[in-house]
Formats: structure tokens, sequence, C-alpha cells
């Protein structure tokens, strides 16, 4: 299995970015895809995420409203399109599969020991 990330970069704060992520080795159709953050000295956050069927999302509070996490089954690739970002947003992100077509109550889908196999990361920098 593996996850490829990208789209990370260094933008004004109020800008935008696309991040990619393209998934192999699993059936991607029947994956629960997320996106964690890392920023220096602080563990590893909730982002978003996106059901294998595609009709749940969820996002972390903070960053609801200005991110969507979106799917591309036919490419084997999510999301994350980030808009208004913020200095806070500077992280390195991270993209992570669920590829057991598993369904989530509550909350579940946030939860980071769902996700199997995760990327090697993309970093965003945001100036203030």
């Amino acid at each position: 299995v593996q996850l490829q990330a990208s789209g990370g970069g260094m933008v004004q704060a109020g800008g935008s970015l696309r991040l990619s992520c393209i998934v192999s080795g699993v059936t991607f159709s029947r994956s629960s895809m997320s996106w964690f953050r890392q920023a220096p000295g602080k563990a590893r956050e909730f982002v978003a995420a996106i059901s294998w069927g595609g009709a749940t999302s969820q996002y972390a509070d903070s960053v609801k409203g200005r991110f969507t996490i979106s799917r591309d089954n036919a490419k084997n690739t999510a999301y994350l399109q980030m808009n208004s970002l913020k200095p806070e947003d500077m992280a390195v992100y991270y993209c992570g599969v669920d590829p057991r077509a598993r369904t989530y109550s509550g909350f579940g889908i946030r939860n980071r020991g769902n996700y199997l196999y995760w990327g090697p990361g993309t970093l965003v920098t945001v100036s203030s």
C-alpha cells in the first residue's frame, strides 16, 4: 500500500492550496480517507475525513467552513482544498486510509487509529 501526498508549499495568510493524496494497493472506492496534520512540537491532529461511499465527511472545528475534503475514485485520489489559510494551519499534512469499507458511528471517522496506512506528509507553510 502506498500513499503519496502532494500540493503543499508556502502561501500567504488568506491564500489557498489544494492537497492531493494518490493511493495504491487498496480498493480505493471501499476506503475511507482522512487528513491529519502535525505542527512543530504538537501532536498530530485530525483535520478532515470522508467515508468510503463519500456520503459522510467531517471536519475539525478549526477548519470547518474553510477546508473541503473530496475524492475521485476514478483517480484513486483524495483532495483537501484549503482556503483562507491562517498561520496556525502551518503543519505537515498527512493522508491516511482505512481500506475496510467500515461504517463509522459518531465521531469514529476522526479516530486516527482507524487509518491503517499513511503517506509521508506534505508541508504547508503559511506566512502572516
